[in-house]
């Protein structure tokens, strides 16, 4: 039998030029292959447990802020709007007041939410919180008796002086609305008797003004408002409160927690 050779070929018969070739390629595909087998044993399976990211992480808790009245009693209504004026910024950095007509009793702040100093207050004469459009343009002897009212509200304060040159602090000039000591000038009216009751049921009898111990008026509410404005607040007396400055509530502080008993000591 006869054995053909094949001509100038390889032992695989495949030409040496193609064989060089297709060797080249398979090394090639090998190295291909083992490197994306590495890539996939490197993404499949990475080394230790996924690292935290913001969106796992527990959103930071709210932290609320709150007057400090400085043990001083007050209404849950006067507390809660203080509340609020100091944890939403409403004075804008300026101190404020708040008046609870109810209680008729007012409450000075300074810029921080500190209480500076409380007391009672004289209001107008008629229950209500209407503000009674021209007022501040009559004399006190055309101001009917059911026109003597405090109305309720917030307002921007400043200092000034009355006709007379007495030193006041106008809560609204334009309506002859303002806080100032208080004038005995009529003893039937008994005004520094009513200051010093113990009850705000007969703390209703001027014509609008916020009056104050002469003491108060000049220590605490003359400072505070000598070198800048304030925010007055006039609480309602015929609504809720919140409602009229759109305050919201702001939840109570954390109850504080007892503190520890000393090592060695027993309780009593």
């Amino acid at each position: 039998m006869w054995r053909i050779r094949a001509k100038n070929t390889g032992d695989d018969g495949v030409r040496p030029r193609r064989r060089r070739v297709a060797q080249v390629t398979a090394l090639a595909l090998v190295a291909s292959m083992a490197a994306a087998t590495a890539y996939r044993l490197i993404v499949v399976a990475p080394e230790g447990p996924p690292a935290a990211t913001s969106e796992s992480a527990p959103p930071a808790p709210r932290v609320y802020r709150y007057a400090d009245f400085a043990g001083e009693p007050a209404s849950a209504d006067a507390r809660g709007i203080a509340d609020w004026v100091i944890d939403s910024g409403d004075n804008q950095g300026m101190p404020f007041v708040v008046l609870d007509k109810v209680d008729a009793r007012v409450f000075v702040f300074d810029a921080s939410g500190k209480l500076t100093g409380a007391s009672a207050a004289l209001l107008g004469l008629a229950h209500g919180d209407h503000f009674v459009p021209g007022i501040g343009d009559k004399k006190l002897s055309q101001i009917t008796l059911d026109e003597r009212t405090t109305p309720a509200g917030r307002y921007v304060a400043e200092p000034g002086v009355n006709l007379t040159g007495e030193q006041v602090v106008w809560v609204d000039y334009d309506a002859g609305l303002s806080m100032h000591a208080v004038r005995a000038t009529n003893p039937k009216e008994r005004r520094l008797q009513r200051l010093a009751s113990a009850t705000p049921a007969d703390n209703r009898i001027s014509y609008g003004c916020i009056n104050l111990p002469r003491e108060f008026f000049h220590d605490v509410i003359a400072p505070t408002f000598k070198r800048t404005r304030g925010i007055v607040y006039v609480l309602p007396e015929t609504g809720p409160a919140r409602m009229l400055f759109g305050a919201y509530e702001v939840p109570a502080s954390a109850p504080t927690a007892p503190a520890p008993v000393a090592l060695g000591t027993r309780e009593q």
